[in-house]
This record gives structure tokens, sequence and C-alpha cells, in this order.
């Protein structure tokens, strides 16, 4: 039977026409045929081999039987930075945990190739997106299970339930030994904390149902960044899709040991379940790939295209330094509110190039140790909300002064595993003031003797036009 389906498939291929995206589309086997672990070694090879200026093609690790798990690493590798000089965003995406649901893998294949073949025919946005951001792409996870076309890996265990976030907490079939147990899901565990520890967006790509899920999976609640989830629901909505984007618990069913839950949870990533549409145990499809998952590829181009709102984008506007206190305005230019925001200052002379946070959470308090042992903390920590600002004023600290830096600590996302990132405050957006300002500012005042005496010269010089 499966013969006969494969037959019919490649007959019907010969009579059917590609679709022609922008870079051109693969042969039409490609368009038809789902990947191998063989043949999907063949295709990221040759495209690390044909486009070395943007691809760059290194393993994750080995599945329980050795074949390695391709990442495909995607950006404009002649600059190792944005064009101000701070650091490119970075998209995480995953496919085919479950070796049976191709359509996972492909939409994970087809991202890597868009962006590829746009490069190549000098489409500005990639051109945008490659001198932005870095794509971190692991097409196929299960490759021993992909192979022999089943659910689990070799082992018989459900990767997706596998990841150290609650595991086994639903009682869920075959999670495996326990968190971590199988070399594909450790692989991708390390690949997150060591290589994409800050990533900005995390989507791992299924099929069965078409849905895209976001946290949480374990409980029905709303994750705490749960307005930046609805924002995207709507302008996917709005402009591009009506695809359900809903909590997995709701939208799906209840589930622990999830990819996604520990992305959110564990690793602080907004993170995404893309299930695209039911596809499984075939070994390819009669509609070509490049239109089947158009609409869903339309879909990751938006979630990659705007990654940079995908965290907090604090900056200071007017840090004013009076005798006895400090004042700014904090505005939030992303899509995602921050509740632990602090201000700090580093001493004049203290080499501030690589400074780091580290942020705890004890006892329900949130600390943070900056790596410079001289910085000090002003005042206490605050929230902006997403395309927002907030006022601050603080006393100001003993020791405290213009002659040194200021900076913003912060947390990329609310939930409290999202990374703390370290920014400074420039320079011109800090103002002086000292009380000669303030005579200066206010000598139009009738108060001030400089005003009181314009007053006077100003009333004889009308009583004297007058008595003309």
């Amino acid at each position: 039977m499966r013969a006969k389906v494969i037959l019919g498939i490649l007959l019907l291929s010969v009579f059917t026409p590609i679709a022609q995206a922008q870079g051109g589309q693969p042969d039409i086997v490609q368009e038809h045929w789902y990947h191998s672990h063989a043949t999907l070694t063949i295709d990221v090879n040759a495209w690390a081999d044909d486009h070395p200026d943007i691809v760059d093609l290194t393993s994750a690790g080995q599945t329980e039987l050795g074949r390695e798990l391709w990442v495909v690493r995607l950006s404009d590798w002649s600059v190792d930075t944005k064009l101000d000089g701070t650091q490119k965003d970075i998209v995480y995406i995953d496919g085919g945990h479950h070796g049976n649901e191709h359509l996972g893998t492909e939409l994970a294949f087809l991202t890597a190739e868009y962006y590829i073949e746009g490069w190549a025919s000098g489409d500005e946005e990639v051109q945008r997106v490659f001198a932005n951001t870095e794509l971190h792409i692991l097409i196929m996870l299960n490759a021993d299970g992909n192979d022999i076309d089943t659910r689990w890996n070799i082992n018989q265990v459900d990767l997706n339930r596998n990841y150290d976030h609650h595991w086994n907490e639903h009682d869920e079939t075959q999670p495996g030994s326990g968190p971590f147990s199988e070399a594909e899901t450790l692989a991708n565990s390390i690949y997150m904390n060591t290589v994409v520890p800050n990533a900005d967006l995390y989507v791992t790509m299924h099929t069965g149902v078409w849905i895209m899920l976001y946290p949480w999976g374990l409980i029905p609640e709303q994750p705490s960044d749960w307005e930046l989830f609805h924002s995207i629901r709507e302008e996917i909505h709005e402009t591009i899709s009506e695809i359900p984007v809903e909590n997995a618990n709701q939208g799906l069913y209840p589930n622990s040991g999830t990819s996604r839950d520990y992305g959110y949870g564990i690793m602080g990533y907004p993170t995404f379940t893309f299930e695209t549409d039911d596809e499984q145990w075939a070994p390819g499809t009669v509609e070509p790939l490049s239109s089947r998952l158009g609409e869903e590829l339309e879909v990751m181009q938006f979630l990659i295209s705007n990654v940079w709102h995908w965290r907090a984008r604090l900056h200071i506007h007017d840090l004013i330094i009076d005798e006895d206190s400090i004042s700014a305005t904090v505005v939030n230019n992303a899509r995602t509110s921050t509740s632990n925001a602090t201000l700090w200052w580093l001493p004049e002379g203290i080499d501030a190039t690589n400074l780091s946070v580290t942020n705890e959470l004890i006892d329900e308090n949130r600390t943070f140790t900056l790596s410079a042992t001289e910085a000090i903390m002003i005042g206490d920590f605050f929230g902006v909300n997403a395309t927002n600002s907030t006022k601050i004023s603080f006393d100001i600290p003993e020791k405290v002064s213009a002659d040194g830096t200021f900076f913003l600590v912060y947390q990329k996302r609310v939930i409290d595993s999202s990374m703390a990132v370290v920014e400074p405050v420039h320079d011109e957006e800090i103002i002086v003031a000292s009380p000669e300002d303030d005579i200066w500012l206010g000598g139009w005042g009738i108060f001030d003797p400089t005003g009181f005496m314009l007053a006077l010269l100003a009333a004889a010089w009308w009583v004297s036009r007058r008595s003309l």
C-alpha cells in the first residue's frame, strides 16, 4: 500500500505546477517529497557550500542512533553586530520533535530556504533581517523517528514530553524515564542554554491541528506576558491569517514537559508551538509544499521581521539630577512589559565595557547583582508597560554624582525566568541642575532680583511715556 501511495504521488507530481516563490523553489521532488535525514543532510550541506557568507552549518548533537542534529544558522556573517553596535536579535526554531509530523519539519526547512533564496535574489527585507538578526533552525530533531515514520524516538519516548519543566505532571504517555533522558532533548536543551540563551523568539514546529499555541500547556491560566501574545494574535488575524492563536492548555489539551513551556518557563523566551494541518504517515504531499505551507510561512516572516519588538526596549528621556534627587521618564518602545527595571550608577573610571547582570528571585524578592561591585542601585524596582512610559523619581544615594555612568538594568519580559540586560544611559539625556541654573531659568520671575529690577525699569518707562 505504501508503495502505491509513493507511486501515485510521484505520478501526480509530474503534472503539478511548481509554485514560484521569491528566489525560486526546489525541484519537483523537493516540492512533494518529505525529507529523510539523508536527504536533509545533502540539502543543508549544499546550502553551506553555496552560501558561506550567510549559512553557518553546525550540529547540536546526535540522536540516540548517532544521526547529526543539523542546525542551519543564518545571518550576514560579515558583520557581528547591528549597525549601531548592539547585539543582533536571535530567533530559535526547531522542527520534527515527532517523527511522523512531517509538515512541521518541512515548515522549518521552508523557513530556512525562504531566507537563503531571498538573500541570493537580493530581497531587501531579507537583507534587513540578516543585518539585524541571527536565525538558528534545527530542522529535524527526531531524525530516528522521522526515518521510520513514528511519533516516538527510537526508545519509544515522546520527545515533547521529555523536557525538564514540570516533567510528567499530567501523567503523560511515554515521557521517558526522567527529564532529558533522551539524547535529542538533552542536546536541544544544551543548545538553548549555551548558544541561544538570550533568544528573542522560539518557535517549535509540529503537525496535527491548524493552530498556534503559546504557554501554558501545564495550566489554563494566561502567561505573565499575555499582553505580548495577545497583541501578536491580533496582528496576525488582522493582516495575515485566521489561524487560531491560543493558550495551549485550553486551545489543545493539558500537557507538561514540552519544549514550549520549557522555553518560556525556564529560558524566558517568548514561545509558540506552530501546529500545521494534519499530515502524518504519508511519505509526501500532492499539493506543492511551498503553496500548502505558504500561509504558515507568511506568519513566520511576520514573527521574524518584528522580533525586535518581542522584548522590552527601554530608554531614558531626560534624566535630571539636582541637589538631592534624580528624576526621569523611562520609555518602552516594544510590545513586552517589564516589571523589574532599575537605575544604576557606576563611578567614573570604572570599565563598564562588558558589564553583566545576574537576576534572582529570593523569597519572592527580586535581586540584581552587577559584575562591577562598585555599582550603586538607585531607588526601587519599577515597571514600564509595553509601548508606554513611566516617570521615576528617587533620592540620590551617597557618592552618586554626574561624574559617572548611569545604566538601566531590566528583564526583557515579565516572566521571572527572563534574562536581564544592562544598557547605558546616553550622556545627551542627562541634565544636571544646580542653584545657579534654577536662578537663571527663573530670572524672569518678579520675585527674582533680576526680574524685580527689570519690572521697576519697565514701570518707570511706562510712567514717563504717560507724562509726555
